[in-house]
């Protein structure tokens, strides 16, 4: 009798695992994802946005955090808080690689912001900050492993202000 219930027991733990084992394996398949906050803003002294107040000396031009770590395949959700352009440049690309004398301007409000348009080893490119909602999120997808530089395209946020990280990829 005792035999025959430690049988039971283990085939129906082995039915289980059986059955738990895809699951687990499947999740390790699935593309995950990072995010990178594209500045942010102050609290300190207190700040009422409302209705829609959006004064940049009130945002930290920065990247929280300024490197992330993703698997190929995955993607970073980059939230942009203000007027911030995003710009990815490929695998070993250095800050100093960028010709930031290499502009355009924006074409919406305010306008004529200076922005950098260097199109070396550039791989994604965001919109005109002056003309979509200034705070919004752009989804990127990495499908090659290796370190690429994300930088704020608005010429005073990168030169100025050092606005720039690093999105390192993994096999």
């Amino acid at each position: 009798m005792r035999r025959s219930t430690r049988s039971m027991i283990c085939l129906v733990a082995l039915l289980f695992l059986g059955l738990a084992a895809p699951v687990v394996m499947a999740d390790d398949r699935r593309p995950t994802n990072a995010t990178v906050s594209f500045g942010a803003w102050q609290t300190d002294p207190p700040f009422d946005r409302f209705p829609n107040s959006s004064p940049g000396a009130r945002n930290q031009h920065q990247l929280f955090p300024d490197k992330v770590t993703i698997k190929a395949g995955d993607v970073v959700n980059f939230l942009n808080s203000g007027t911030h352009q995003l710009i990815v440049y490929d695998d070993g690309t250095k800050p100093d690689d960028i010709d930031a004398d290499l502009t355009t301007f924006s074409t919406g409000v305010p306008a004529d912001t200076v922005l950098i348009d260097d199109p070396t080893n550039r791989i994604y490119r965001g919109p005109d900050p002056t003309l979509f909602p200034r705070d919004r999120s752009e989804v990127v997808h990495f499908p090659n492993p290796g370190t690429y530089l994300v930088i704020c395209g608005l010429h005073s946020h990168f030169v100025e202000d050092g606005m720039f990280g690093f999105v390192e990829v993994l096999p």
